[in-house]
């Protein structure tokens, strides 16, 4: 007897466990991530991750080619960032993604950098403002207050 095929998992199941699983490669990285962060552009960070030496780290979960092709914001997240990837699932159709920013294959449960994305350092002032905001944010959220706006 022939075994059951899965059914293909809907956008927001794949878009969570891309999440998941890029948020658990950032941190096996040396990242703290938070997902779902609104920056001062109004445009919202999938995930943002600040690293130990305080550098930012956007990636930006595409969680099919439909969802690639009509959503171009990706583009304003550089002035918020000193590094930005894609994150995909495996089956994905990665060649049609852009070269220059980072690539993160993943899953649910973790996650591969396939393609480092281009450091681009942050001024000092901007990177204080938002390693603060980012922080507060953080504070924020384990103390249960719905989200705010990084400013």
């Amino acid at each position: 007897m022939d075994a059951p095929i899965a059914p293909l998992a809907s956008r927001p199941e794949t878009t969570a466990a891309v999440t998941r699983g890029a948020a658990r490669l950032l941190t096996a990285l040396g990242y703290a991530p938070l997902a779902e962060v609104t920056l001062p552009n109004g445009r919202r960070a999938d995930l943002m991750a600040l690293g130990r030496r305080g550098e930012i780290f956007i990636v930006e979960v595409k969680s099919g080619l439909e969802d690639f092709r009509t959503d171009f914001k990706w583009h304003e997240y550089g002035p918020y960032c000193d590094a930005f990837a894609f994150a995909v699932a495996p089956e994905f159709p990665r060649e049609i993604l852009p070269e220059e920013p980072g690539l993160i294959v993943a899953d649910g449960f973790g996650g591969a950098v396939l393609r480092e994305p281009a450091v681009t350092a942050l001024a000092g002032a901007r990177r204080k403002a938002l390693t603060l905001a980012f922080g507060r944010l953080a504070a924020l959220r384990a103390a249960g207050v719905p989200a705010v706006v990084l400013e």
